[in-house]
């Protein structure tokens, strides 16, 4: 930094050109500042000694990081799918206990269903359905092939089908 220069002055540049960068990568302007927050956070939190050669490369490849977690973790959490709350499209709806009932009757059905299958196959339908996990990684992480973890998928689907069907039936 020069004599009469401050931190602001010298990260100026760098904060505009991350912020057009972001802009022509993110639809949501709301998230851009973040985004630009958090390469300057990661650039302060560096652990090492070792000056950095490169300041332009250290920057684009900080953002690009910056940018590929923000991608995953949006699509991790299908943020593009959330709708907001707005009570006169969401309504006050009255409580209804025979819903509330019917509610309990079925989500006690399909537990006993769960709770009636094969370990295995309740373990890669709790894995794929509640905790989120991809084939890939349930079968890595079972030690089967992705296409047993799909055979196990559609044994509990059909089984809990299977059920709700007789259910509403009945």
């Amino acid at each position: 930094m020069g004599a009469g220069s401050t931190l602001a002055d010298e990260v100026g540049p760098v904060r505009g050109w991350l912020t057009r960068y972001f802009r022509r990568r993110v639809q949501n302007i709301a998230e851009i500042e973040d985004m630009v927050q958090d390469v300057f956070a990661r650039m302060v939190a560096r652990d090492s000694t070792e000056p950095v050669e490169n300041l332009g490369g250290y920057v684009l490849k900080t953002a690009s990081s910056v940018l590929t977690d923000w991608i995953r973790r949006r699509s991790s959490h299908a943020a593009n799918l959330h709708v907001s709350f707005e009570p006169e499209l969401h309504g006050e709806e009255e409580v209804d206990p025979a819903r509330i009932l019917d509610g309990r009757e079925e989500l006690q059905a399909a537990t006993m269903v769960l709770l009636q299958l094969p370990e295995r196959t309740r373990t890669v339908f709790i894995l794929r359905r509640l905790e989120g996990q991809r084939f890939q990684d349930i079968a890595a992480h079972l030690g089967i092939s992705v296409s047993a973890v799909e055979k196990h998928m559609v044994r509990a689907i059909r089984e809990l089908s299977l059920e709700m069907e007789k259910r509403s039936g009945s």
